[in-house]
């Protein structure tokens, strides 16, 4: 009773906590990285990269943090457990020169290299200093609506040698992989296969009535 009718109200009814944990909850796609298959290119420590996608509540978290290695740049290759439509991106560095400037985003080109990044990015943003994770960049969500494999390419920062990231947060709906597939799979060989079975259970099913 109470608790179903709670959550229908108007938005603003709702209390702080609850908020802040819907806030979290949209921030929830790093749920659904294939982390087995998560790259980062030029972290200095191997799988740091992977730490920077972590629950909204615990951006702050200033333990883990992914820092290049050669140069300032950083490409992360990010699967998803199925289909992704990506909302907004935040970047959360350091106040200094150690932050990421400018992001790049592609869609669906998994295991990119550096040599890769000379293509088009789907999208770019020029970012600013967010030492808290405050920032969100919204995507052109046309061109991120049917996303399974996201690159992320930092090219330069602020001006250090190298370049420290926090925290990402991928805010977006997910959508399970198999069901998309299933519709594709029925779509292709609806004339066949299905009119077989019918066939099969036909003849049993009168037989038993």
């Amino acid at each position: 009773g109470a608790a179903m009718a709670h959550g229908h109200g108007p938005g603003r009814c709702r209390c702080c906590g609850e908020e802040a944990a819907e806030r979290g909850a949209a921030w929830g796609l790093y749920l659904r990285i294939d982390r087995q298959r998560l790259q980062c290119l030029n972290e200095r420590r191997e799988g740091s990269g992977a730490t920077v996608f972590r629950p909204w509540e615990e951006r702050g978290d200033r333990s883990q943090f992914v820092e290049s290695d050669d140069d300032e740049e950083l490409l992360f290759n990010i699967p998803f457990t199925g289909s992704v439509k990506l909302k907004g991106v935040i970047v959360m560095g350091e106040d200094d020169e150690t932050h990421p400037a400018e992001l790049r985003l592609f869609r669906n080109i998994p295991h990119m290299s550096f040599d890769d990044t000379a293509k088009e990015a789907e999208q770019t943003f020029s970012l600013s200093r967010d030492p808290l994770g405050e920032l969100e960049y919204p995507t052109k969500i046309a061109r991120f609506s049917n996303v399974y494999h996201l690159s992320m390419h930092f090219p330069k920062n602020f001006g250090a040698e190298t370049t420290k990231i926090f925290y990402i947060g991928l805010k977006g709906e997910w959508t399970e992989a198999h069901r998309h597939e299933v519709t594709i799979c029925n779509y292709e060989a609806s004339a066949n296969p299905a009119d077989h079975k019918l066939e099969q259970i036909t003849p049993q099913t009168h037989f038993i009535s």
